[in-house]
């Protein structure tokens, strides 16, 4: 599968990276800053050039699904994050509605269903993640929303906890086990339409996500 990584370059994007070209597939991810090609190409990777505050380029022509990681970062303020964090979402939300691609996989955050539950401070980026959340799932793509909450960078641990859409009690989880969320997001094709909170947890990821399946929740696939 062609894969495009959007916030390829760092953090849990490029977890997803790597563990997208161990599993076999092909990886475009995009960059901002041509210091950044040489590492990702290395890896395995092929670069295009995509600014979310600007020139998409081509670079979702060919894909067959989209992995959107950026975001605007905790050093910024609340227009960055609006320009990032929301529009810069809606606009890759657009180019595949655009161009054809129909798989759509957004890292989000815990809370995100609604900002009043997060701390004064994060309330503006909840808000960002919650509008970004909605338009993608009201987009008629083939869409999941996968919520972390706090990041760490421990190593993984293979198992998690899901709730759709929310655990409803906090907790944080290792980068590399979001990354394997959202790769088995893809492959499995599970959770099309769905937005769920994930930890850490005692589930192993594989067994998470397929029980992340309507028919497997005991949902009706038409709700």
């Amino acid at each position: 599968m062609q894969v495009l990584v959007i916030g390829a370059t760092r953090g849990t994007g490029r977890l997803v990276v790597d563990q997208l070209l161990a599993a076999g597939h092909d990886v475009r991810a995009t960059v901002r800053d041509p210091g950044q090609v040489e590492e990702l190409t290395a890896a395995g990777a092929t670069t295009v050039h995509a600014d979310l505050e600007g020139d998409l380029g081509d670079a979702f022509e060919g894909v067959d699904a989209v992995m959107f990681c950026a975001g605007s970062g905790s050093k910024t303020g609340p227009d960055a994050t609006l320009r990032v964090d929301l529009h810069g979402a809606v606009r890759t939300v657009d180019a595949c509605l655009a161009g054809g691609v129909s798989r759509y996989v957004m890292l989000s955050s815990m809370a995100a269903d609604d900002p009043m539950r997060g701390s004064e401070g994060m309330r503006h980026y909840l808000a960002a993640k919650h509008a970004a959340d909605r338009i993608l799932l009201g987009s008629g793509l083939e869409a999941t929303v996968v919520r972390p909450g706090g990041l760490t960078d421990d190593p993984p641990t293979g198992a998690v906890e899901v709730g759709v859409p929310t655990l409803g009690h906090r907790g944080r989880i290792p980068r590399a086990d979001v990354a394997a969320v959202m790769v088995a997001c893809l492959e499995q094709r599970a959770g099309r339409g769905v937005a769920f909170e994930v930890l850490a947890g005692e589930q192993p990821i594989a067994e998470a996500v397929a029980g992340l399946d309507p028919a497997e929740r005991g949902v009706s696939p038409d709700r």
